[in-house]
């Protein structure tokens, strides 16, 4: 019987210290950041399977949205001033979006794990170059702080 308890102890800290090690960061959508006007700050983020990203609405008339993801990867579309927190399982990188201030090249990336779609983030950042008209630039410099 004791063997039982032992057992069924150990299998309840395995599973509530995993989750209890998942981090919770935390993204802010600003006019006006470190890397010039409207930017994600920080503007790359490496972060661990499991792990969850908020985005705060830090100034007003922002919202987030992925545009692109890994295969099976999360995908999110807040509204205007929304706090939006997403979870991160599947591996690899993620692009997302201010949708009023992609001209302005309010755009991000982040990490998850292991970067196995980096050859086809490269390709959607061409893509999406042709809709920015100012700071084009980050859709270059944020991809390649991916390791």
């Amino acid at each position: 019987m004791p063997s039982i308890f032992l057992r069924s102890a150990i299998l309840v800290l395995i599973f509530t210290s995993t989750s209890a090690l998942a981090a919770n960061e935390q993204l802010q959508m600003l006019n006006r950041g470190k890397h010039g006007m409207m930017a994600f700050e920080p503007t790359f983020l490496k972060v661990a399977p499991d792990d969850t990203v908020t985005f705060l609405p830090t100034d007003i008339a922002h919202n987030t949205r992925s545009v692109f993801s890994p295969a099976n990867g999360a995908s999110w579309n807040g509204n205007m001033r929304e706090e939006v927190t997403v979870m991160l399982e599947e591996e690899g990188v993620f692009v997302y979006q201010c949708d009023l201030h992609l001209a302005l090249g309010i755009v991000g990336v982040f990490q998850v794990g292991k970067a196995g779609n980096l050859e086809n983030t490269g390709k959607q950042a061409l893509t999406m170059r042709g809709l920015i008209a100012v700071n084009k630039a980050r859709l270059e410099q944020y991809p390649d702080q991916v390791k």
